[in-house]
């Protein structure tokens, strides 16, 4: 919430440490001789569920909540190792295995205080680890980033960038594929520039950091080219996206375009620049030929596009891949579930053999060996959690590396559908149904689910932990994808500026109408329940609503909407807080966000709610579940019960807290709008 952080359910893959036992290798059919017998999926198949709801054995929420051991493996551009976080004693950390052996090379243990954003492979030995933890700017609380540099060979863990560092501190503009070293973009607090910075990675060695670009005035961005050039700069002056640009290292920056955020501006399509080293071409995403977001030719001098290299027919594009030589290898889009398009006819080949081997749709090559012969693919579905497999391409046979949740039989799970309908205003909303297993689709407890954001951000058809244990325990579940929400083109996005507890709520009103009028959900029994922003959604749902609702549960949400921007406006000094403000607020500078605000409208509360949060929370800081709880106590309100996880952020790093926590929902819930 607020700086594009949306709550999200982690999924970890692989084996426990001790118990990671490959499946029997799998002939892969596809790419191997004609001749060879065509295997079985190497993927168990969906048992089919129980017909008798009364028959249907209950699923532990631990199976729900359960982590394998390894999760996000990355395997080296040699293909020789994998890494990825390791969970010891409820603690991520990474850790580096060797690909063959399967044994674990080096842990860097982290403290519990940081949460692992990301790593990558810096060369073959090493790895760039990113962390983020809570700390306090001038009595502000805010997440700031760091950056490690973890030594497979040595076993050790450096720390990057200088001892005074600002908010962001693994902005990584370029890795040197040798892994000698990294440009970090940094600056050295909330006030200055950042400025870019030449690190080695051998700590050992003679090499010392070196500064490759000062700070310039109004440049808050910097982007390099894929041979590590900075050729960009990006700054706001006011309303304006000032774009800063040259053609070589031996070149100063000039201003190419001072570009407005309006209604027909592009200027988020910034975000996604790829530059291609010794020259002016690169490529973006832009407007196609037929009214569709597509991949087009870009000359950054000019800022003139060029010709159309991929236009769906019917969707957005949403992002894409190049090859180490700058061509492009992949597009992205998403209608319900998430698509990759393989510009390379041997990639697309192996991405149809995958999913007819794993007789699944939802399939994706992942981190890959730089000469493509060793993979990761990932498959899963709404109602598989999924798992992740090696793939060998000399051999061309799968071993599963390890399931999202081993407990969970596909079959067991329940079916998911997208549905739509008209909202009040006559636009029309998408969503996915859920549907209890077992049970007739009549009458049914209704939980409506509003996911975070909430901009640019969407519900599709995928897993989701909390989907199936609710329908699990015989809820029908609705995720409406209500106006602001991402993938329906811009207009439909900027349909939510300024409707955050308006309009964007009435969406959600809409949704439970439409339930009861096909007759699937039962008007007296419907509750809210949602993360982030989707928390925020719940709680105000049964205060601007209560004749609607029984209640609402709320993980990580928003109640002060004045505080919260300006905690985000901390983090979001380069890029424009005003715009953020404004989109929040809306264009009517006398609108009272308070107004719209749980935690200024306590008193109002009539309807049961469960509120809980992580102390840790980076994202919608732990002082907005203060706020709440200190208006309900003075309201003497006694209907809400709380829950606190002093170890966790906006998400759940350990089964332990996320069982509790899913407990404590289906308690709450029987309580309060019990199934049966």
């Amino acid at each position: 919430m607020g700086r594009g952080g949306t709550f999200v359910r982690r999924c970890a893959w692989g084996a426990a440490a001790g118990l990671l036992a490959l499946r029997p290798a799998a002939g892969f059919a596809g790419d191997a001789p004609s001749d060879a017998a065509s295997p079985s999926p190497p993927v168990a198949a969906p048992q089919a569920a129980p017909a008798d709801g009364g028959a249907r054995k209950q699923i532990p929420t631990s199976l729900f909540a359960e982590r394998s051991q390894f999760g996000s493996p990355l395997i080296s551009p040699d293909g020789s190792k994998i890494a990825l976080r390791l969970t010891v004693k409820g603690e991520q950390n990474v850790a580096a295995m060797d690909l063959a052996t399967k044994k674990i090379l080096y842990m860097a243990e982290m403290d519990a205080t940081h949460e692992i954003d990301w790593f990558a492979w810096a060369g073959n030995d090493r790895l760039l680890v990113s962390v983020g933890t809570q700390d306090k700017i001038y009595d502000v609380d805010v997440r700031v980033t760091r950056l490690f540099a973890l030594d497979v060979a040595d076993k050790a863990l450096h720390f990057l960038g200088p001892k005074r560092l600002g908010i962001e501190g693994d902005d990584v503009l370029y890795t040197d594929p040798a892994g000698k070293y990294v440009l970090l973009s940094y600056s050295r607090d909330i006030f200055t520039e950042p400025e870019v910075w030449r690190f080695p990675l051998d700590t050992g060695g003679p090499d010392k950091p070196e500064r490759i670009l000062g700070s310039q005035a109004n440049v808050w961005q910097w982007i390099a080219d894929d041979d590590g050039t900075v050729r960009i700069g990006l700054g706001w002056s006011g309303t304006r996206l000032v774009v800063r640009y040259r053609r070589s290292a031996d070149d100063g920056f000039k201003i190419i375009g001072r570009l407005s955020r309006d209604a027909d501006s592009k200027d988020e399509l910034w975000d996604v620049l790829r530059i291609i080293g010794g020259s002016d071409e690169g490529y973006m995403l832009d407007d196609g030929d037929h009214g569709h977001v597509a991949l087009r030719k870009f000359n950054y001098a000019t800022r003139q596009t060029g010709e159309v290299v991929y236009e769906n027919p019917d969707w957005d594009v949403t992002d894409f891949d190049l090859d180490d030589d700058g061509k492009p290898v992949a597009v992205y889009y998403t209608d319900d579930r998430d698509h990759v398009v393989w510009l390379d006819p041997k990639v697309e080949k192996l991405q149809k053999a995958l999913q007819k081997a794993l007789d699944s749709p939802d399939v994706w090559i992942g981190s890959r060996s730089k000469d493509d012969t060793q993979m990761i693919v990932w498959s899963g579905g709404p109602t598989d959690p999924g798992a992740a497999f090696l793939y060998d391409a000399k051999t061309h046979k799968l071993d599963i590396f390890g399931e999202a949740r081993p407990g969970l039989a596909p079959g067991l799970l329940a079916p998911v559908k997208p549905v739509s309908y008209t909202a009040r205003d006559g636009t029309a909303i998408h969503a996915y149904l859920t549907l209890p297993p077992g049970r007739p689709a009549t009458g049914l407890p209704l939980i409506l689910l509003p996911h975070g954001g909430p901009y640019g951000v969407r519900d599709k058809l995928e897993y989701n932990d909390e989907v199936q244990l609710l329908a699990s325990r015989g809820y029908a579940v609705l995720q409406p994808n209500y106006r602001g929400s991402g993938g329906y083109g811009e207009t439909f996005e900027k349909l939510g500026d300024g409707q955050i507890g308006r309009t964007m709520q009435d969406d959600l009103d809409d949704a439970m109408d439409w339930a009861v009028a096909q007759g699937i959900a039962d008007p007296k029994r419907v509750c809210v329940d949602g993360s982030s922003y989707g928390g925020y959604a719940a709680l105000w749902a049964v205060m601007r609503n209560p004749e609607r609702y029984r209640c609402a549960a709320s993980f990580a949400g928003v109640t002060d909407w004045d505080s919260q921007l300006r905690y985000d406006a901390d983090f979001f000094t380069a890029k424009g807080r005003k715009s953020w403000r404004t989109r929040i607020r809306g264009e009517d500078r006398k609108f009272d966000l308070d107004t719209v605000s749980p935690a200024r409208k306590a008193a109002t509360l009539t309807r049961p709610v469960l509120i809980a949060h992580g102390k840790i929370d980076g994202n919608v800081p732990f002082s907005q579940f203060e706020k709440l709880k200190a208006a309900l106590d003075k309201a003497k309100f006694a209907k809400a019960d709380y829950l606190v996880f002093d170890k966790e952020g906006h998400g759940f790093d350990t089964a332990e807290d996320e069982q509790r926590w899913y407990d404590a929902l289906i308690a709450f819930l029987a309580k309060n709008d019990p199934p049966d």
